[in-house]
């Protein structure tokens, strides 16, 4: 009898404490289902806001996903807190268990907080041509960690994200233009002034190298080496006439100097040999 008599007591007891149970967790439930709806809504109208906008592609992925996960984490602290747990109870646990996530991905975080200042930044985009850490290529990816370049023969570099935005970035795409200087050395025998209008000549005749004023095609001697006087043939093009313009100039620019009858010299040394039984004599 005593048995039952104590089934009786936590029947009662546990009972009670379900029944005053019960609203809270209809009203978490009521709290949980609503607020996926309205998350559910508000990544729909993020979406469409993206949609109309012209931000980098990266940088909306990367909004999209923070604004979904925050909704998230808000909506379970009010869950939670609605079951019976203190909210500073809570957001204490999910303080420490943060700190300790973050001391064992020091590194990722880093990666992270990089990649936030690259896509807020914006020092290239998607497309441009850059030189960083060593590395020559044309932007693939930009993700939250790290960024991808194809390289001039067809290799793909990955950049850690934390590391590339601490150090020094060379964009060549971001300006449109560039500026090019080509050397051409000739035979200290040779005419300057005739190398110099033929240079000249050459770069003028050329579409696609501006030809205004504060940009306009010069040639200077810019050096009396020892086997040659070096010539520079400085002009200003777009970006994507850069690479054909050097090779043209460079093969066309030997060409006309060689049929002019101007030499173009390679590095050479004057060797003196002396016997010294000679001299001792």
């Amino acid at each position: 009898m005593e048995k039952f008599q104590d089934l009786d007591i936590y029947i009662e007891k546990y009972g009670q404490d379900l029944l005053d149970f019960i609203p809270s967790l209809i009203s978490a439930l009521l709290i949980l289902f609503l607020g996926i709806w309205i998350i559910k809504i508000i990544n729909r109208l993020v979406k469409k806001f993206f949609d109309k906008t012209e931000y980098d592609i990266a940088l909306e992925e990367f909004l999209a996903n923070i604004i979904n996960w925050g909704l998230k984490i808000v909506l379970f602290v009010l869950v939670v807190t609605q079951l019976g747990v203190e909210s500073a109870s809570l957001v204490a646990i999910i303080g420490a268990g943060g700190l300790a996530i973050g001391l064992a991905l020091q590194g990722s975080l880093s990666n992270f907080a990089g990649g936030i200042l690259i896509l807020l930044l914006k020092p290239f985009k998607i497309g441009d041509f850059i030189s960083a850490q060593g590395v020559d290529g044309t932007v693939k990816e930009i993700s939250i960690f790290n960024t991808k370049l194809n390289t001039p023969t067809n290799q793909l570099a990955i950049l850690p994200n934390g590391k590339l935005s601490n150090e020094n970035i060379i964009n060549y795409t971001s300006e449109g233009i560039r500026r090019e200087s080509l050397t051409f050395g000739i035979g200290y025998d040779d005419d300057i002034r005739q190398a110099k209008d033929i240079l000249l000549k050459l770069v003028t005749e050329q579409e696609a190298i501006f030809k205004i004023e504060d940009k306009a095609p010069i040639v200077v001697v810019t050096e009396l080496g020892e086997s040659s006087v070096n010539l520079m043939v400085r002009y200003w093009c777009k970006i994507e006439d850069f690479w054909s313009l050097k090779w043209l100039l460079l093969e066309e620019g030997k060409a006309r100097l060689e049929a002019a009858g101007i030499t173009i010299p390679f590095p050479q040394r004057d060797v003196h040999h002396f016997n010294l039984e000679k001299l001792r004599q």
